[in-house]
């Protein structure tokens, strides 16, 4: 009677909350710098697709002749669901992070999670920034790691705190008798203000301080650095950082996400990541069309620099109108 009690309040606040539901615009056309609602033309200013690559021919093409050739689906990388073209992805995209090799993933959220919970066990530390994403504070929680601290949005005084105060927890083995790892968390670029984190501070204490570093750049990708090569290469950090988590549904206009970082790594989040082992790979379409993205980004920086040009347009314009812009 005290179950069917508790199922039935559950159902009673569900149907209450029916009546605060909103409901999403439904969008008619593509994601391009207009969208079609009701039949209208909208200015778009509330996509990631950062480049235009959700409208680009040449990766409609790529996915449309890969389909021609390949199918659709593919299936478990374990399995027989790793393709030629994955392979070929990944490669393209440890090229252009300038990382020994990465692995790619379903979403910029399994990739994290992955990063995370494959490395760390719950003994050891984890200091992560207070605005992080939530995908990023999701994959401490699903990590189970006891040691949390949060140090004050980009603070590198406060962060330095709480790495003595790791250092103190360090001391103390896992029950392995291996010392606990630190990893240092934080965006590359701030997803609600649009500010950097300050990279090479944070590098520096976490040598300083015998910590890993993990940065989600999935807003700094196609976006910062030599042709979009994220928030790292922005500032001269190429290889500094341990773990480089990037979004192949932001700037690169498609789905899924990856880890950048050394190969011994690589080959850790390969043989052991659970959200890569017990989740489909990327379908044929989806792969081809990302690594025309990434071709693209490779060949010419121009479409960063157009994208630069329109932030720094709409930036003076706004600041002008007297809009307060923050530190985007």
């Amino acid at each position: 009677a005290v179950t069917m009690a508790a199922t039935a309040q559950m159902w009673s606040k569900l149907r209450a909350a029916q009546a605060h539901k909103t409901l999403p615009r439904v969008i008619n056309s593509g994601q391009g710098s207009h969208l079609t609602i009701d039949g209208k033309p909208y200015l778009n200013f509330c996509s990631s697709h950062y480049l235009g690559f959700a409208v680009e021919p040449r990766l409609k093409r790529a996915a449309q002749d890969a389909i021609e050739v390949h199918g659709l689906g593919t299936g478990y990388r374990t399995l027989s669901g790793t393709h030629a073209l994955h392979l070929e992805l990944e490669s393209a995209i440890a090229e252009f992070k300038g990382t020994e090799a990465a692995v790619c993933f379903t979403s910029a959220y399994s990739a994290n999670a992955s990063a995370v919970q494959t490395l760390l066990s719950k003994d050891d530390i984890v200091i992560s920034d207070q605005l992080n994403h939530a995908s990023v504070i999701d994959a401490v929680r699903v990590a189970g790691v006891k040691n949390k601290f949060v140090y004050a949005h980009s603070d590198m005084s406060d962060l330095e705190k709480k790495l003595i105060a790791a250092n103190e927890l360090q001391k103390t083995p896992k029950p392995n008798g291996e010392h606990p790892l630190i990893m240092i968390l934080t965006d590359g670029v701030f997803s609600m203000d649009g500010d950097l984190a300050p990279l090479p501070k944070i590098v520096e204490l976490a040598k300083k301080h015998d910590a890993l570093t993990l940065v989600d750049d999935a807003h700094g990708e196609g976006v910062l650095g030599k042709g979009g090569r994220g928030v790292v290469n922005h500032f001269g950090l190429d290889g500094e950082v341990d773990i480089e988590i990037g979004s192949l549904s932001k700037a690169f206009s498609v789905m899924g996400g990856f880890i950048a970082a050394k190969q011994p790594l690589i080959d850790l989040y390969m043989m052991s990541a659970r959200q890569r082992l017990m989740s489909i790979a990327l379908t044929v379409p989806d792969t081809a069309a990302l690594l025309e993205a990434v071709k693209m980004l490779g060949e010419s920086e121009e479409l960063v620099q157009k994208l630069w040009w329109n932030v720094n347009h709409l930036r003076a314009g706004f600041t002008e109108l007297g809009f307060d812009i923050g530190n985007s």
